[in-house]
């Protein structure tokens, strides 16, 4: 009901910005406008000044529309039209500007924090999230500015929550889902519960053990690597007889870094690993190099093969 409203409101107020309704049209907005100037209240606190507001709206119509004739409460609706569309949320939304903007950074070991509405978030090494510090509006809306991150999201369907990273836009109710970010792109990976991931017009709705994959401009949908299927930043992983390209997979998305290897012909080698849930990537590679014989080494993010 209220999209419908807002797209009749919107049509008619563009239709007669180019005198093209009819004198019924024009007497039906102007009516409308003055109805609800009469009837609306206004928050003199967090909106300003009415009168300079309305005085403001009506000079700039003025400006855009010279040779256009208003009724002389003109500027009164100007005023109620922006209670009415303040009342739908079609611009401002208080609730938003008043959340306090927290970060949350990690540096050589993975992280967690729980946000205000039980939300746990499980940032990887090397990533920064900004989140608020009390959620308040309509949406839980949060950002993923760099790195990796595993998402238990506390269900609460009247407030969709939503984590932009890069350039796509990850939307849920409540459910638990890997989202890993690089320069070139950005994967979701659901563990449990449905997902919506869009971009650029773009959209694809996931079930667990499928992924989403963005990358070159394009959003892809995909089956999951069975090494995601868990929340391997706070449980302990035993990797059975996992091929040595699957473990690199999981230490870069765990620990923010990346691989330089001589000889890819390894990366087929199987190996079954252990890795403590606060384990360093120092540890891990200890175990690697002792039971494969190679030399793997962190040089800031980079781990070379010498």
């Amino acid at each position: 009901m209220t999209k419908r409203i807002k797209h009749s409101l919107a049509y008619l107020i563009d239709k007669s910005s180019r005198n093209k309704t009819s004198e019924a049209e024009e007497n039906l907005l102007d009516d409308f406008a003055f109805n609800h100037y009469q009837n609306s209240k206004w928050n003199e606190t967090s909106m300003g000044n009415p009168d300079e507001v309305s005085q403001n709206i009506y000079e700039g119509i003025q400006f855009r529309i010279r040779k256009r004739t208003f009724r002389p409460y003109f500027k009164y609706m100007a005023a109620a039209s922006i209670l009415f569309l303040v009342g739908l949320g079609f611009f401002y939304k208080p609730e938003i500007v008043s959340e306090k903007q927290l970060t949350f950074k990690t540096s050589d070991i993975p992280k967690s924090i729980q946000l205000s509405d039980g939300s746990k978030i499980y940032l990887a090494a090397n990533s920064l999230f900004q989140y608020p510090e009390k959620f308040s509006g309509e949406e839980r809306n949060v950002s993923l500015l760099k790195g990796n991150a595993f998402f238990e999201i506390a269900k609460d369907k009247k407030h969709p929550f939503i984590i932009t990273s890069g350039e796509i836009k990850t939307r849920v109710l409540g459910t638990s889902f890997h989202i890993q970010m690089s320069k070139t792109k950005c994967e979701v990976i659901v563990v449990t519960g449905k997902v919506n991931v869009s971009s650029k017009g773009q959209s694809v709705d996931l079930i667990p053990n499928e992924a989403a994959l963005f990358e070159s401009q394009n959003l892809t949908r995909q089956v999951a690597e069975k090494s995601f299927f868990v929340n391997w930043y706070a449980t302990d992983l035993t990797l059975d007889q996992t091929t040595l390209q699957q473990v690199i997979a999981i230490l870069q998305y765990k620990y923010g870094v990346s691989f330089q290897l001589k000889n890819e012909q390894v990366l087929t080698m199987p190996l079954t690993i252990f890795i403590k849930k606060d384990a360093t990537l120092e540890n891990v590679l200890e175990q690697i190099n002792y039971i494969t014989n190679l030399k793997f080494k962190v040089y800031g993010q980079i781990v070379k093969m010498n």
